[in-house]
């Protein structure tokens, strides 16, 4: 474990706030989360954890019993889940200004549901091969891939981030997803997929998130060589 102190200095107010851990693999879903954590800029312990022992291990299945990652732990609230995480972490940290006012939050909890439902569900099953056959689309969540893409597509179009005008923790997440998904091929590359992955990754966040996680994936890589 160490200690890893993300631009504190940024928000002072932060700094008397409850001890935070993160639990990840830089290989993982946990690059999430790791966005989300340097966006709110609080500083945090890091535990790195191997897909193998270290996920299964009773310590860390005491924080998560499904033995995955990321996890965070905050004081002594567990969050798992990455959009869950996200969510909590805006909440949690509300100088950072990425939750709307409540008044505004119907597109920001609609499309961060949406990206945690229906398109991870869609993703997935499409990565894994299974096709929802047409005469059964209904009781798919997702209904089908083809639809799933398109309403993605008009969460991205309507304003500059998802939420509105305005980046927010949905972005993250919802963001995450396309920039994961258009560069490995499990989305298509359209342009409105292109035009918002460019503007959410020109982020201070999301590039220090992945110094941080390129260079521990280096490090696992020189260690193994």
């Amino acid at each position: 474990m160490f200690h890893i102190c993300s631009h504190v200095d940024s928000y002072p107010e932060l700094k008397m706030t409850a001890s935070l851990t993160f639990y990840t693999n830089p290989m993982s879903r946990g690059q999430i989360a790791r966005w989300m954590l340097e966006e709110v800029g609080a500083p945090y312990d890091q535990v790195l954890l191997d897909f193998g022992s270290g996920m299964k291990d009773a310590a860390y299945l005491a924080i998560n019993p499904m033995g995955k990652v990321p996890a965070i732990k905050h004081g002594e609230h567990v969050v798992t889940e990455c959009a869950a995480i996200c969510a909590y972490l805006a909440d949690a940290f509300p100088d950072a200004g990425l939750a709307p006012p409540l008044s505004e939050r119907a597109d920001y909890y609609r499309w961060l549901f949406f990206a945690a439902g229906p398109l991870e569900q869609a993703l997935v099953n499409t990565s894994l091969g299974f096709e929802v056959p047409a005469e059964k689309t209904g009781m798919a969540g997702y209904g089908s891939f083809a639809l799933t893409v398109d309403v993605l597509e008009l969460a991205v179009s309507k304003y500059d981030y998802v939420a509105g005008p305005k980046f927010s923790a949905a972005d993250v997440y919802v963001g995450s997803q396309i920039v994961w998904g258009t560069r490995f091929g499990t989305l298509p590359k359209r342009p409105a997929f292109e035009s918002y992955a460019a503007r959410i990754t020109a982020r201070p966040a999301y590039i220090r998130a992945n110094e941080i996680d390129g260079a521990l994936n280096a490090e696992a890589r020189k260690s193994k060589a």
